[in-house]
């Protein structure tokens, strides 16, 4: 009988939780950011459409932020079940963090989260709009501290180990470590694009099928205007990103850039097979030199190869080489999409092309991938290290802990993950199925803000 590996399947079962989870929060930022300036135009303006956007949006925002709060508590239970050996070496630094992360965030988000969501018409709209703001920033409170966290894992700074425990020098050097900035930033974009994707997707299926044409074309021109700027500036902070994994983690490039050897001129590979056993790649297409020039800003440049690290710190080139190239298909992809529908928008055909819409609701699933794609570059390329150059993954793990054991919970989390995944898709299908509420909220119908006080008079009055 084969016997079953701990360490493989405590990193299958880490990997599992950790991908779920993360396609909640990347799009919970970006949403909650977009309902905020739904609520500031509604007070600023006091058009229907935005309220009816908001309204709509927010009961979206509610499941999505449910769905990932349920996922993520598990994450830090599973510091304590399978890796505890390196949970009990880095307390110091990541304890501190992710307590961090619960007190200033998630209690921001929860407290203002139920002003947005039960308070529209009990409070005045002052408040709502603060609360829907707080929603906003809280979520950027909690990607702030979660990636200074990671980051530090990526690249630790402002800290040594001793006897197998790491010790802080200096905190500002190890929360704001060499990768923290360009990482923020781009999961930051990342974030903007998967909301903006989202709206713009269900809008352009909304004007399709002639659902609240009012708001959904209000709904699908923000965001058209708001992706042709993000989308391009993701190019440039990703190369950026780039550059400085290049520094930084240099076996993690290699595997990205598909090298074996140490090369002068390296090609860009737009395509290759490449085999983790015979160290070669299999059916190369590419441009000559490009990855040198990008990388290294000179023609020739020297790009290091894997090879130069011997086998066992090697991350696994094709899932990052492959997973790399889907990451950035996909936003090439979403820069067209972006420019082009900012291009009919400037044009004012964007309801007309039946073509466009239609592609842009097909749009829906892909940030998703790309932010996956994204993430086993990151965290796979970082293998065989928890924190690069500090500790191993392979020395992280819990001592006690066995095969069987690791495989009946990462069975368990799959079943309960899938109930949880199906039931708030399902619930979620059933409420972009209804579209947004346009009752109550006709300009031409008298009363239709009246239930939220206005001004102190208006709450004199109520009370």
């Amino acid at each position: 009988m084969m016997e079953l590996d701990p360490l493989l399947l405590s990193r299958i079962q880490f990997a599992f939780v950790v991908s779920f989870h993360a396609i909640f929060p990347v799009f919970t930022i970006g949403l909650a950011s977009y309902i905020a300036l739904l609520e500031g135009l509604l007070y600023r303006t006091g058009n229907p459409a935005y309220e009816q956007l908001s309204r709509f949006w927010t009961k979206v925002f509610a499941v999505v932020f449910g769905m990932g709060v349920v996922s993520g508590i598990v994450m830090s239970f599973q510091f304590g079940t399978n890796w505890s050996v390196f949970s009990y070496a880095s307390a110091n630094f990541l304890g501190p963090i992710l307590a961090y992360e619960v007190v200033t965030a998630f209690f921001l988000e929860a407290v203002f989260l139920g002003v947005l969501l039960f308070g529209r018409d009990k409070v005045p709209r002052g408040t709502h709009l603060f609360a829907a703001c707080m929603v906003a920033l809280g979520t950027f409170i909690s990607s702030f501290w979660i990636l200074s966290a990671n980051s530090w894992m990526q690249t630790p700074a402002g800290a040594e180990l001793r006897d197998g425990i790491v010790y802080l020098t200096s905190w500002s050097e190890a929360i704001f470590n060499p990768s923290f900035f360009p990482r923020f930033f781009h999961v930051a974009l990342a974030s903007f694009l998967t909301g903006g994707f989202v709206v713009a997707g269900v809008s352009a299926w909304y004007l399709l099928k002639g659902k609240a044409p009012e708001a959904s074309k209000k709904a699908l021109q923000m965001c058209l205007i708001m992706l042709a700027i993000a989308a391009p500036a993701q190019l440039l902070v990703g190369d950026m990103h780039g550059l400085n994994t290049f520094k930084h983690q240099p076996a993690k490039v290699a595997a990205m850039e598909g090298v074996w050897e140490t090369t002068d001129g390296a090609p860009l590979l737009l395509f290759a097979i490449p085999s983790q056993t015979q160290e070669r790649n299999f059916l190369e297409i590419g441009i000559p030199n490009m990855a040198s020039l990008i990388l290294t800003h000179e023609w020739n440049g020297t790009i290091p190869g894997l090879k130069e690290w011997a086998p066992e710190d090697r991350p696994h080139m094709p899932t990052v080489f492959w997973s790399f190239r889907i990451m950035v298909a996909i936003g090439l992809l979403m820069i067209i999409i972006a420019l082009w529908g900012a291009w009919l928008t400037w044009r004012d055909r964007l309801v007309e092309s039946k073509r466009f819409l239609r592609l842009t609701s097909l749009m829906i699933p892909l940030p998703f991938v790309a932010v996956l794609a994204g993430w086993f570059v990151t965290e796979v390329g970082r293998q065989p290290w928890l924190a690069y150059g500090l500790i191993r993954t392979a020395d992280g793990l819990t001592p006690s802990l066995t095969g069987a054991m690791a495989l009946f919970t990462l069975v368990g989390y799959v079943v309960v993950y899938a109930v949880v995944f199906i039931a708030g898709i399902s619930f979620l299908i059933r409420i972009i199925r209804q579209g947004p509420d346009q009752a109550d909220l006709s300009e031409d119908q008298p009363g239709a803000h009246a239930k939220r006080p206005l001004s102190a008079a208006d709450d004199k009055t109520m009370a």
